[in-house]
């Protein structure tokens, strides 16, 4: 079924459809490659905003992008990932990455990919597509904590250095496309919060006034609608981002800071003194639920053992955030009437 014409010799003329899928699986040699598609797909649909949710659990590497564009019409929704299918046949666009509209870059994302589906989209109110990938077949960068800097280039340019990791990939993108979007990378609990904060800075505390019902709020907005932990974590699980109450507790409490733009983030390299400026973290310690419920049991006993010497008692059940490079465990308490 791959050969149209056995040529003799070992000489095979391929069909068109095998041809395609060999040349996709050689466009996607690693997760980062696959970011920066995800990030040309939705810039090219018009989006001013993207946000990109990366996570990992054991090989499993996750990508959920997030966008204000133009958004995918239902009927379409399970046939962008097909070979050859683009809505740029007039507007086909060269950027540092080559030649973007062959109908060729979401398709190459879902031949090297465990799972690639659009999770949410509608039309003129942006999208939500999904990849997951099996590092242990297509690799990345192992260091993806490390932020790159910048550095002045040859001709005057601007050059991103630092190791090729997903946040590179980021800032070289959010650099080459500065006047078209701005990007947020980040865990899946911090672009929810910073999407939330974004909402309400767009359209005020209540995103749904003046709209018949949910499907009419964009979805970047979408986080800012949920009035509770349990809405919240409703809303990330409808786009693709499942988490606990307790997180979403986290991200309305504001324990979880919202993103700066990848850009607002990094700094230029030091080159009279030869080293890198440090960069601030933006960004919580990626604990689990179980380590943090252990850091929270073992805490609390601590805490319970010391109480009584004082006279108080815990009144509500601890939070765990990190600030400024600290762990901190918060236990409320009263005095023991």
């Amino acid at each position: 079924m791959r050969v149209e014409e056995r040529l003799g010799d070992g000489f095979v003329r391929l069909r068109v459809a095998e041809a395609e899928r060999r040349q996709a699986k050689h466009d996607i040699r690693c997760v980062e490659d696959a970011a920066i598609e995800l990030l040309r797909n939705a810039r090219d649909a018009g989006a001013t905003s993207i946000y990109l949710a990366s996570s990992r659990e054991g090989d499993c590497r996750t990508l959920t992008i997030v966008d204000n564009g133009s958004g995918i019409p239902p009927h379409l929704t399970s046939r962008i990932f097909d070979a050859r299918v683009t809505s740029k046949l007039d507007t086909m666009l060269m950027d540092k990455w080559g030649v973007h509209g062959r109908g060729m870059a979401l398709f190459s994302i879902r031949e090297n990919a465990q799972e690639a589906r659009v999770v949410l989209s509608r039309v003129g109110m942006g999208s939500v597509i999904q990849v997951r990938f099996d590092v242990g077949t297509i690799k990345e960068r192992a260091d993806q904590s490390t932020w790159p800097t910048l550095a002045a280039g040859g001709q005057g340019d601007t050059v991103v250095r630092g190791p090729r990791n997903i946040v590179r990939a980021c800032v070289e993108f959010a650099l080459e496309s500065k006047d078209a979007c701005n990007v947020y990378c980040g865990l899946p609990s911090e672009i929810l919060a910073t999407m939330r904060k974004h909402a309400v800075e767009s359209y005020g505390t209540n995103v749904l006034e003046g709209r018949e019902d949910d499907d009419a709020v964009p979805i970047v907005a979408m986080p800012a609608c949920a009035k509770d932990a349990r809405e919240l974590a409703a809303v990330a699980s409808q786009m693709g981002m499942e988490m606990s109450d307790r997180t979403a507790h986290r991200i309305i409490r504001y324990e979880i800071a919202p993103l700066r733009n990848v850009l607002a983030q990094v700094r230029p390299r030091d080159a009279a003194k030869g080293h890198r400026h440090q960069v601030p973290s933006q960004r919580t310690l990626p604990l689990s639920e179980e380590d943090r419920e252990l850091l929270v049991r073992a805490c609390t006993a601590a805490f319970n053992r010391v109480a009584s010497r004082y006279y108080v008692v815990p009144v509500a059940e601890p939070s765990v955030r990190c600030v400024d490079g600290r762990l901190v465990v918060s236990i409320p308490y009263a005095e023991d009437e």
